[in-house]
């Protein structure tokens, strides 16, 4: 289990990355009525919950870098503050934020791989593949084919028999437009 719970939903994150490190606190902040205190902006791994952290006293974090954020003893984050938005984000923690979602994609490939296996219809006249960027009916239909004659196994495998260029990516970007609000439909990000 992990320290953030979403009100609604019992969902948990154990662990997160790095986006920015702001180790007197957010700029945007009134020191004077509050002290300062080094917070961190992160995304879980596994829901891609966007917080903001605070950091123990004497501790640095970088960006990139993997924090547990779970119950019990954490070694770098001392609680966690809040959780945010896309737009709260820091510039800096925008920029990072492509790099690390490739990261966890990439480590958590047979999650999504998985998706395109068992992902069903959302609607009479949408399935939830098309909220992929890039998939239409055509696309659809070719994957639907595919999974019944044989369950994807890999990116490179969807690649190859969906005629998909870069399924990888097409996942990143969901999340990130899902991250920012773009769409009613959430197919990954929770919270």
């Amino acid at each position: 289990m992990s320290s953030f719970r979403g009100k609604a939903n019992s969902f948990y994150e154990n662990y997160a990355y790095v986006l920015d490190f702001l180790p007197y606190g957010h700029p945007l902040t009134e020191k004077t009525l509050f002290k300062s205190e080094p917070i961190a902006q992160v995304i879980g791994v596994e829901y891609f919950v966007l917080l903001e952290v605070v950091i123990r006293p004497n501790v640095s974090v970088s960006p990139r870098e993997l924090l547990y954020i779970g119950k019990g003893i954490r070694d770098k984050v001392l609680r966690i503050k809040r959780k945010i938005t896309y737009n709260e984000l820091t510039v800096t923690a925008k920029d990072e934020l492509l790099h690390v979602l490739d990261v966890i994609v990439t480590q958590q490939e047979k999650k999504f791989v998985n998706f395109f296996n068992t992902a069903g219809a959302l609607t009479t006249r949408m399935h939830s593949l098309e909220l992929l960027p890039g998939i239409g009916k055509k696309h659809l239909w070719i994957i639907l084919e595919e999974r019944k004659i044989k369950p994807f196994e890999s990116f490179e495998d969807i690649r190859l028999r969906a005629k998909i260029s870069d399924p990888k990516k097409l996942v990143i970007k969901r999340i990130l437009s899902e991250l920012m609000g773009e769409d009613k439909y959430r197919l990954f990000v929770k919270g």
